[in-house]
């Protein structure tokens, strides 16, 4: 199954969900994360895109979990073509399993979320709200609650193997519409309590659209349209040189007597190296 999203609506509400496993995946190699660290940063990338969805063409955001955990910050851009891209501070965390889960609370710790808007006016928008659990999901659900007084229910997972690959990832956000009925949230509200694991839904074949029906069931559903969503940085080349440009003569003057020079994407992990010729190109 290739990673998509989409959005449906039921009276009263909206929901958008995702099936993120490919990214995911894509992230934990790129970064060579630890199960703890890709399912944390898997399921910050995942919400990114959810939150995403509802941004118009040419706006972005940008989700930064800032906690105390050995994880340190996870932060992931998403637009709203469906590009997202992420990294975690310390990919290599392994800490003791909570019963048979892996402990992402734990991990990251105590401390805030951020959620910022880049709408294309002078100033981004940020709202921030302290973190819950840890766990990402219940974290987000507070956010929209204090931040955007958005009443919302969140589900993030992400199911790694033994091997340490991605197994399956998903997410769905199902939030109250200004006037919406009551008997719609309580019909949602009990299909919630009976729901299994977003990451369990994956694993068994449930597409977004499946997810969507097991949150709205008993429900009347308007469906819309469903997209592809991936892995995407926006570093390049050309950008790494105006970087280094920027650095100034004498840095890179200094590695030009080191002979080569190399810049690691935070975001993707790409590598750009330089030799002496090209250095010295770029001082010119």
């Amino acid at each position: 199954m290739r990673d998509h999203i989409m959005k449906a609506t039921a009276p009263g509400v909206r929901i958008v969900a995702a099936v993120t496993t490919q990214l995911v995946e894509e992230a934990r190699r790129r970064h060579d994360c630890f199960p703890v660290v890709a399912a944390a940063l898997g399921r910050t990338m995942t919400v990114a895109l959810l939150l995403a969805a509802n941004l118009k063409t040419e706006e972005s955001l940008t989700v930064r979990i800032a906690g105390d955990g050995p994880i340190g910050d996870i932060v992931a851009d998403a637009t709203a073509h469906g590009t997202v891209r992420g990294y975690a501070k310390n990919p290599h965390v392994d800490i003791p399993l909570r019963g048979k889960k892996l402990d992402v609370g734990a991990a990251v710790g105590q401390g805030n979320v951020y959620v910022t808007r880049f709408t294309g006016l002078k100033q981004p928008f940020t709202g921030n709200v302290p973190l819950v659990s840890g766990e990402i999901a219940e974290d987000i659900t507070s956010y929209l609650a204090v931040s955007e007084q958005t009443p919302s229910s969140v589900a993030l997972g992400v199911l790694v193997c033994p091997d340490m690959t991605v197994a399956a990832a998903g997410g769905f956000i199902v939030q109250a519409l200004p006037g919406h009925e009551e008997k719609s949230l309580q019909v949602i509200e009990a299909n919630l309590a009976n729901l299994a694991p977003v990451s369990q839904m994956v694993d068994e074949g449930k597409d977004a659209a499946g997810i969507i029906q097991a949150v709205l069931q008993g429900l009347p559903i308007t469906w819309y349209d469903r997209a592809g969503i991936a892995f995407q940085c926006l570093c390049s080349r050309e950008k790494v040189h105006n970087v280094l440009i920027s650095l100034g003569k004498a840095e890179l003057g200094d590695m030009i007597a080191e002979g080569k020079a190399e810049v690691c994407c935070h975001f993707c992990a790409e590598k750009y190296q330089f030799n002496r010729q090209e250095l010295e190109a770029l001082l010119k």
